[in-house]
């Protein structure tokens, strides 16, 4: 074998070897997850499951399926309002040059470094005077803010990329702002779109922060609560537990599997120019 070879032997090694180890916590989890009660408690334990039981899943089936439904709905709902508000701004910072938009650029920045826990202290505050604690839109507006400025700067190195040259023929043959907008702009921006979309509708599942902190104890409560409600009323069933993380991680890995080329071409949009 040559030393190109050999070289090239190695590095794929170390990859595999490197992914198992990270996957490892992902495939125990869904071991645990078939594994009866009784099982858990054998030392060394089985790294698969001998006699497997599908207890937890109908646990989750029964108890946090409410929870997947609240989830999902304030995902989808917080992916509405981010390409709602994101893609317009992007536009804008990106062909129409507004006086003050590098500023505004510069404030999106600012606002991914606030800690999530500071603006969920604020939410709160204004949330309670306002009566709209333990809602399920009152968690869409405070997801969106984790969103939306990240969505705007890629929607603007996206937009930035389109030819000017296309946009002025558009004005020529008479179409407005709004309409090159949702005609031309936005129909070519599919992968920053669908980009954005993944990435709000992440965030927004695995939420815990404004979850906790602004709906702790409401009738729809998202699958983050239900979990961490779950494992402390029955921290002994460990399968029903794991299952419901199961079943929790599979939307976000089945959307982020159908949407990764979209992923890849919107998130390097840009970076490159003529």
């Amino acid at each position: 074998m040559s030393a190109a070879g050999r070289a090239s032997w190695w590095k794929t090694s170390l990859g595999l070897i490197f992914t198992a180890l990270m996957l490892f916590p992902v495939y125990w989890m869904i071991n645990v997850s078939f594994t009866r009660d009784q099982d858990m408690r054998k030392s060394p334990p089985d790294l698969f499951p001998a006699h497997g039981t599908l207890h937890g899943y109908r646990q989750v089936l029964d108890q946090q399926l409410p929870y997947l439904g609240t989830s999902l709905v304030i995902g989808l709902g917080t992916v509405l309002v981010t390409v709602v508000l994101a893609a317009p701004a992007g536009f804008a910072l990106a062909k129409l040059r507004p006086r003050g938009g590098g500023v505004l650029s510069f404030l999106m920045l600012v606002a991914q470094m606030i800690p999530g826990i500071i603006m969920a202290m604020g939410f709160y505050t204004i949330y309670l005077s306002l009566g709209f604690l333990e809602s399920v839109p009152g968690l869409i507006v405070a997801d969106s803010t984790l969103s939306v400025p990240f969505a705007v700067l890629i929607f603007t190195a996206f937009m930035s990329g389109i030819p000017a040259e296309l946009l002025q023929a558009a004005r020529t043959d008479g179409a407005g702002t709004m309409r090159t907008f949702w005609s031309i702009v936005l129909p070519m921006s599919r992968n920053s779109t669908v980009t954005v979309a993944l990435f709000a509708f992440l965030w927004s599942w695995s939420d815990f922060i404004f979850a906790s902190t602004l709906d702790g104890g409401g009738a729809h409560r998202p699958i983050t609560l239900g979990i961490y409600h779950y494992i402390g009323n029955n921290n002994q069933e460990w399968n029903a537990i794991m299952a419901t993380a199961v079943v929790a991680s599979l939307p976000a890995a089945l959307i982020l599997v159908l949407a990764q080329r979209y992923v890849a071409a919107g998130v390097t949009a840009g970076a490159v120019k003529d």
